[in-house]
């Protein structure tokens, strides 16, 4: 059955080029959520007055994947400890969040936060907010990594997390023809 997740875990090209790999999630759509201002652009959340987060939306197949799953993996490849930065990326727009679609699935993220919290030993600052609205990022931003992957960032940044997915979950790597 097709369930929706939306996360935000610093840049969303980085989770994009993640998770079009895992087995089980049927797409992934770049955006922008976590705010109140309608229609915003890649510039009005750059602008960090918005309150909006890069998001990715992904609809999954939870007979393939679960959403306990995919929030194992959104966890392991961002640092779910840093409020509103994943790295050189600064601002609310990089903030660590999980917009729940359920009540279920709100319990399952608390719970999970509190199981990466004991691993680590530190406060996650992850959100954890009820789903208001998605906006669609612009066109360019879309499969990003696919179009650019020599870009400097590309390399530097979303490939090692692209590696640490597929080094600690192969049985979840899609496999492409």
């Amino acid at each position: 059955m097709e369930e929706i997740a939306i996360l935000g875990g610093g840049c969303f090209w980085c989770m994009e080029a993640v998770f079009s790999r895992v087995v089980g999630v049927l797409s992934v759509t770049p955006g922008y959520a976590g705010g109140d201002f309608p229609n915003p652009t890649y510039e009005d959340v750059c602008s960090d007055v918005t309150g909006h987060a890069e998001v990715v939306k992904l609809a999954f197949d939870n007979s393939v994947i679960s959403y306990e799953d995919i929030l194992d993996i959104f966890f392991d490849v961002h640092d779910p400890t840093t409020p509103n930065r994943q790295g050189n990326d600064v601002g609310s727009q990089y903030r660590s969040i999980i917009i729940y679609t359920s009540e279920q699935q709100r319990n399952i993220a608390l719970s999970k936060i509190n199981d990466v919290e004991r691993k680590l030993g530190k406060k996650v600052v992850t959100e954890v907010v009820p789903y208001k609205e998605f906006y669609e990022a612009e066109d360019y931003h879309h499969k990003y990594f696919e179009k650019h992957p020599n870009q400097p960032y590309c390399k530097f940044v979303i490939s090692p997390k692209v590696e640490k997915f597929m080094k600690h979950y192969p049985q979840k790597v899609r496999i492409t023809g």
